[in-house]
């Protein structure tokens, strides 16, 4: 396959709730997107392979083993690529301070940005006892939630013919939840209590797909979100400026990227 020509240079990514193998799955604009990026470093924050879905029922196009070749190539071409294995994707946890095929698998990381800022990297299922969990939120998030994805694709593909740009029906109907919210903020502020018992600049995560980027409480909380519905990533630059970048297939400018205002932490 020949590269695109206008590949960004970047010095990290972090993408997470990739969900390879379930049939929500946005591989192509995965591929799209990696095929897009220069990068010296890759974090996949948890959630890569989705060994729960591939249990009910095998699902393996060819698409996803486009995805998985392009990580690992990436990682046997010299870039340094990081795994923090999920809930999804647990049982790789047992490779934890090993290497898996030049990826090095941690149960967390502390990544240090060129601005000097030091981010905790954990996938974020970590909370999940110490939620309280909603039953419609429990639902939502498995037989439920595949049935509105698929849904959404299909009327994605329909926006898409009408030249609308992409929608998550999944999110809006997250969004009009309000116990889904109370969760979502809950989360958050678990997440960063964590990164200040830890003492560190930030955090950033994924599990509950919903992306974001932004300050609480003096501490940066970052969640990629996924690529079953946002398709985003967030993205350090070579100056340490990190971006929140969603991905529509087509390949975004850097001019239409949401960025991050230094927040002017210490190192």
């Amino acid at each position: 396959m020949k590269r695109p020509s206008n590949r960004q240079s970047l010095r990290s990514v972090f993408i997470s709730d990739l969900h390879l193998g379930s049939r929500g799955c946005r591989a192509e604009r995965l591929l799209d997107f990696l095929n897009h990026i220069d990068v010296e470093q890759l974090f996949l924050v948890g959630d890569v392979v989705d060994l729960w879905s591939l249990k009910r029922s095998a699902y393996w196009p060819a698409s996803h083993e486009a995805v998985l070749s392009r990580l690992m190539r990436m990682a046997h071409e010299g870039r340094r690529v990081v795994l923090v294995p999920g809930n999804h994707d647990a049982d790789l946890r047992a490779f934890t301070s090993q290497r898996f095929g030049n990826v090095e698998v941690h149960r967390n990381f502390t990544h240090r940005t060129a601005e000097g800022r030091r981010l905790l990297l954990m996938h974020g299922d970590e909370f999940d006892g110490a939620l309280h969990c909603h039953p419609w939120l429990e639902a939502f998030g498995s037989r439920v939630y595949d049935f509105t994805i698929a849904l959404n694709h299909q009327i994605d593909l329909l926006r898409t013919s009408m030249g609308y740009p992409y929608w998550s029906l999944a999110g809006y109907l997250k969004q009009k939840a309000g116990r889904a919210m109370q969760y979502v903020h809950a989360f958050e502020k678990a997440v960063v209590s964590e990164a200040m018992k830890r003492r560190v600049d930030g955090v950033i995560c994924g599990h509950i797909h919903r992306a974001a980027l932004h300050e609480i409480d003096g501490v940066l909380y970052g969640n990629d979100g996924d690529w079953v519905e946002n398709c985003s990533a967030i993205v350090e630059r070579n100056n340490g400026a990190l971006q929140l970048w969603h991905w529509p297939g087509q390949g975004v400018p850097v001019a239409n990227a949401i960025a991050l205002p230094s927040l002017g932490m210490a190192a």
